[in-house]
């Protein structure tokens, strides 16, 4: 029994060694990422960093696609992960899509590396079917929800873009403007929103 306990305490501290270990990596590379930018982000660089060979990365991540899968559901996901505050929902969606631009504006390239991402993983599926409890909470259908989540994160997304693509050109809007210009954009999603469940109220109830 003893034999088995050690064994099993081994394979613990190997195991949290291993999480451990990974979300360094993770962490370097999106230090990385803020440095060099996404053209320019590695694994030969990202293993020099780390001082190790390019090949011991694979130990963490199976490939650079896993790896910025993974940078991704970070940046994606990051101060997402607690239920929205209790308020109508149109304040939801508000809030839930400021807090995705601000994440991604706060990492070089981060709309960019958002934008390739391809295989979600754990958090950005619970996310998600978070964000689509939002609308449902409103009379959404869950497919009206998916498709409502699923075009706010592409307008989210694609808005960013085209912020960090200016790169040091002279703005042609403040960070006022722009922010302004984003809620409107957002606002219009939402009264499409808003047209959906009048259209459909008879069967989901009074719109809210």
């Amino acid at each position: 029994m003893g034999v088995v306990s050690r064994q099993d305490a081994g394979r613990n501290q190997r195991e949290v060694s291993m999480t451990s270990r990974r979300e360094e990596v993770l962490r370097e590379a999106l230090e990385l990422l803020d440095e060099v930018g996404l053209d320019d982000l590695t694994t030969r660089r990202l293993a020099d960093r780390l001082g190790v060979r390019a090949g011991a990365l694979y130990r963490h991540f199976p490939s650079k696609r896993a790896l910025l899968d993974a940078m991704v559901e970070h940046i994606a996901t990051q101060g997402l992960d607690e239920p929205p505050p209790e308020c109508d929902w149109a304040d939801q969606v508000h809030l839930i899509a400021t807090k995705m631009r601000d994440n991604m504006l706060a990492r070089r390239d981060g709309a960019l590396l958002v934008a390739t991402f391809r295989t979600p993983g754990p958090a950005a599926v619970s996310n998600f079917q978070r964000f689509m409890g939002v609308l449902q909470s409103a009379g959404t259908s869950a497919d009206t929800a998916a498709l409502g989540v699923d075009t706010i994160l592409c307008y989210v997304n694609g808005f960013t873009i085209e912020e960090q693509a200016r790169g040091g050109q002279p703005l042609t809007r403040s960070p006022a403007d722009r922010d302004q210009a984003f809620h409107a954009g957002l606002d219009l999603i939402i009264d499409g929103l808003r047209a959906a469940l009048s259209r459909s109220s008879q069967m989901t109830g009074p719109l809210p």
